[in-house]
Formats: structure tokens, sequence, C-alpha cells
């Protein structure tokens, strides 16, 4: 009876209720449809990232390996205590272990004893900053290696340190390299250097025969002066025998007339002062020929530009005497340097000079010196001007380039003004050369003015 009571009761229940129900339980089961397709879409998006990401991973490593097997540089990774944590490929290539073997073993194991005091120092110095360029030896397959090592500090987000990075560059193919550097170096010096002296016996077998005439004037004034001597010398001799034989004093005042004694013994003084002068002339010409000649550097001391300029200007006019010399010099000016390397440089100006008036109708020479001011500082200069043709424009920039000449084949190497720029460059001062707005080129020269001479 019970059973019927209920059913009775459900039959005659509301059916708007039922439907409601039943309304109700598709909404929440199509609500969890719906949040189960959406966590379903969330973890389809997060698997496509995840691959993603891991793709980019992958990529970044393979980079990462390829980059550190394609380095010649040994790269060590180690903990902050100095426990090796990765290598790379050269670093197996020449300690000849693998890396499994290599990783756990403290970094000092790898070098030899004398390396791991400085090493130890490196590992605690890199703690405050990096080390750079500090040079140790490493334990090598085929022995010990030099190596030039970095070591930089690695530290996790909180700034502690967690390890540190060591990068050595093997230093045997750098000092072979530097070796054949400094010997290619020095062959290069030593071609300037025979460039230079090949270029200065070229000026001097220019300046030859002005040089003979030079030395002619004074030899044969030593050479007459010494025959005067000679013929003096015997009269005296021939006196002093007749003196000592006896001769009366009218004898002796005789023979004193007939050899004009007094004349003789007047012209002693003069004539001994004359062969000085004349040796002394000689002696300053070898002494410069001497400097201008010499392949020694001797360090550098006070000169007299003015002089230097004076003894260029007479070598060189000895074979040009139609040339008008228009001279603007001071008394002195003193230098410091190789007064022999000046001298080069201004026989060398000036012999350009000359080259460029030959034929002129009325060939001009000007040559000037001075002091001046020169960004605070005193500096001496020297101005030779000509009135040639003057040079090309499309020449000048290339005037103080190594075997760039403007004469013709045979007359000259090229090398005279490039030389000369370098003579002055060495010396601290400043060589150049400019055509005159009226015709013909203007070479100036700057030198320093010798800091020991207040005068000069």
């Amino acid at each position: 009876m019970s059973d019927l009571f209920e059913h009775n009761n459900m039959i005659d229940e509301d059916p708007q209720s039922v439907g409601g129900n039943l309304l109700t339980d598709e909404n929440a089961w199509l609500s969890v449809i719906q949040k189960m397709d959406e966590a379903y879409s969330d973890l389809v998006d997060y698997q496509v990232q995840m691959e993603e990401q891991n793709a980019k991973l992958e990529e970044a490593q393979n980079f990462f390996d390829s980059v550190q097997s394609a380095m010649s540089d040994v790269l060590i990774a180690c903990d902050h205590e100095g426990k090796i944590q990765q290598v790379n490929r050269a670093c197996e290539e020449l300690t000849g272990c693998q890396s499994e073997s290599l990783i756990g073993q403290f970094l000092v194991n790898l070098c030899p004893q004398e390396s791991r005091d400085i090493l130890l120092d490196c590992l605690r110095r890199v703690r405050r900053s990096p080390v750079r360029d500090q040079a140790i030896t490493l334990n090598g397959i085929n022995g010990a290696v030099p190596l030039a090592l970095n070591c930089s500090p690695r530290f996790n987000p909180r700034g502690r340190l967690v390890g540190i990075v060591i990068a050595g560059r093997p230093l045997g193919e750098l000092q072979k390299a530097f070796n054949e550097l400094n010997a290619a170096h020095a062959e290069l010096k030593l071609a300037q250097e025979r460039l230079v002296q090949s270029e200065k016996m070229a000026s001097l077998g220019r300046l030859v025969a002005g040089v003979a005439h030079e030395l002619n004037n004074p030899i044969s004034f030593v050479y007459g002066n010494m025959h005067a001597l000679r013929r003096y010398t015997t009269r005296l001799v021939e006196y002093f025998n007749a003196v000592q034989s006896g001769a009366s004093r009218e004898q002796l005042q005789q023979l004193r007339n007939e050899m004009r004694l007094n004349k003789a013994i007047a012209d002693l003084d003069s004539l001994v002062e004359g062969t000085l002068e004349g040796a002394d002339r000689v002696r300053e010409i070898v002494n410069d020929l001497k400097q201008f000649s010499s392949t020694q550097r001797s360090e550098k001391l006070p000169f007299d530009l003015v002089h230097v300029a004076q003894s260029a200007l007479h070598w060189i006019l000895k074979e040009s005497p139609e040339v008008d010399v228009k001279k603007e010099l001071p008394e002195h000016l003193c230098g410091e340097g190789h007064s022999g390397q000046i001298h080069q440089v201004v026989v060398n100006l000036i012999q350009n000079a000359v080259d460029a008036i030959k034929g002129q109708p009325n060939p001009i020479l000007s040559i000037r010196a001075g002091k001046k001011d020169v960004d605070g500082k005193e500096t001496l200069w020297l101005e030779i001007e000509d009135n040639g043709p003057g040079i090309a424009d499309a020449d000048l920039p290339h005037l103080f380039d190594p075997f760039f000449t403007t004469k013709p084949p045979g007359k000259g190497t090229g090398l005279g003004l490039s030389i000369s720029y370098g003579i002055v460059a060495e010396h601290g001062g400043e060589l150049s050369i400019k055509n005159r707005p009226l015709g013909g080129a203007t070479a100036l020269l700057l030198l320093p003015k010798c800091p020991s001479n207040e005068d000069g």
C-alpha cells in the first residue's frame, strides 16, 4: 500500500517541476563538458608551447655545443670551490682526457706544481673582479702548454657566487707569430737603414766635385805656405852655419841682407797662422763629411742649424755657380739632434731646388731661417725657395712617398724626400713643400729649439 501511495504521489506531482529538474541537470552537464573542453584546449596549448620551448632549448644547446666545439681556446666551467663542471673539446684535445674523466676534478690538478699557486691566486681574485691575461701553464698531452688565462665569476639570481668560467688561449701560435713579426720588423728596419745609407751615399756622390774643390783651396794654401817655409828654413840654416863658422859682424849683416832674412822672419807668423787656418778648414770639411756619411746613431747633441745650412749650400753651389743665392740667415740657431742627418735633409732640399731651376733664364735660390712660436713652443724654421716651374698639383700629395720622383729616369731614386721626412719626424719636427703663388716651390723645415740653449 505504501508503494502504491508513493507512486500515486509521483503521478500527482507537478509536471512542470519535473521538467525543471531535467533542464538543470542538462545545463550542468553542458557546463562540465565546456570546462573539460577548455581544459583540454589549454593542455593542448601548453603542450604546443612546451614543444616549441623544447625545440628552442635544443637549438640553443646545439648552437652552444657547436660554438664550444669550434673554439680553439680552452673553456672550463668550475663551481665556486674550483671543481670542474664542464669542459669544451679544445680542453679535451689539449689534455688528452675525455670530459667525463675531467668533471669533478679540482682545476689545479691540471697544472704543473709551479703554476698551481698562480691559479689559486686567480681563483681568489676572481671573487672580487675578473682576471685578464694571466700567464699560466697547463699540463698538455705533449707536455706543458703556456696559456693566457681569463677568469670570470658566475652568480645566481640572488647575486651569490656559484661558479667560475675560465678561458685560456694557448700562447704557442701567438709566440710563433710574434717571433715572425719581430723578425720581419728587424729585417724591415735593416732594409730601411740600408736605403737611408744608399740615398746618403748617392747624395754624397753628387757632392764629390764640390767637396774636392772645397778641399783643394785650403790644401793648396797649406802647400804654398809650406814651400815658402822650406825656402825660409834653408836661408836660416845657411845663416846659422855662417854664425857658427865665426863670420864677422859685417859678413853676417851682408849675408842677412842678401837673403832678405828680415822679411822672412816677419813672414813666419803669417805663414804659420795661414797654414793652421787651412788645416782647420780641412778638418772642418772632413768632420762634416764624417757626420754626413756616418752609419752610426749617436746621441742627440746641440748643433747650429745656420752652420749646417751654410755648409750644405756651399757644397752644392760649387757645382752650380750660375745660381743667384739670396740669404737671410741669423748668426746662430741652436737645435738638438743628429747634425749629420739634418745636414742630409738640407742637402736634399737645396739639391732639389737647384735641380728645379736649372735651365731657367735667371735662376734664383732664396734661403731664410729664424725662430718663431708654434703651438706655444719656440721652433726653428728654415725656408728654401726657388723660381723654377713649380710642382704639378697631382704630384704634391705624393712628394714624400717612397720611390716617387718627378725627375727623369736615372736622375733620382725617389727616396730623398721620403727619407728626409722620416728624419725630421724622428727629430720632432715637420717638413712641408708647396708651390709659390708667383711660381716655383717652397720647402719649409721646422725643428725644435735646443732646450739647453737660451740664446741660440
